[in-house]
């Protein structure tokens, strides 16, 4: 009478273990699908988030000085905003310089408002901080106020030659934005 082999499988490797490991795989492939695909529907709805072509391209700006003079103010647009740039006289410095800054609403000297070695130069957001107007004094013949700066028609906020708040309705003075000198005659703001 014939017998009958023993068949075995090797050591270890039993069918119920190789059905686990098979159910890993397939769970890990099956998960790793899943991943991606997730990773592949978020990521435009993550994309639209980003700032715009057009936004990014305006986040800092360069402005030559050189044209301004003395007294001059040009108004700039950076971050879709209007940006004053003003080159301060020895005289209006000197006044600004003058002013107690007990008389101030909100009180800051000067040096605070301007870079060290540059302190003709006054560059702020042209903004008034009451509502959001742009002042006027920028332009040559411009009102600018009874303190010589800057002076809001909507609802007469009065600034001086330090883009300070000394009269109106506005809390705080005129933004002074970031920005340095990367030459004598150029600023990079932003």
């Amino acid at each position: 009478m014939a017998t009958v082999q023993d068949t075995q499988t090797p050591a270890g490797d039993t069918p119920s273990e190789d059905g686990v490991r098979r159910r890993d795989f397939l769970n890990i492939a099956a998960v790793s699908v899943a991943g991606v695909g997730a990773g592949v529907t978020l990521l435009p709805l993550l994309n639209q988030m980003n700032p715009s072509a057009d936004v990014l391209a305006l986040s800092s700006i360069e402005v030559d000085l050189s044209a301004i003079e003395p007294g001059q103010a040009i108004k700039t647009i950076w971050r879709k905003q209007p940006l004053f740039v003003r080159n301060l006289t020895p005289a209006e410095i000197q006044q600004a310089n003058a002013v107690p800054l007990g008389d101030l609403r909100d009180p800051q000297t000067l040096a605070e408002r301007t870079v060290e070695g540059h302190e003709n130069w006054l560059i702020t957001l042209a903004v008034c901080t009451h509502l959001g107007c742009v002042p006027l004094g920028a332009a040559q013949g411009e009102n600018r106020g009874e303190f010589g700066g800057y002076f809001c028609p909507c609802h007469g906020s009065h600034y001086d030659t330090a883009a300070r708040i000394r009269k109106g309705p506005a809390p705080t003075n005129l933004e002074v934005p970031e920005y340095e000198f990367t030459s004598d005659t150029t600023v990079t703001i932003g």
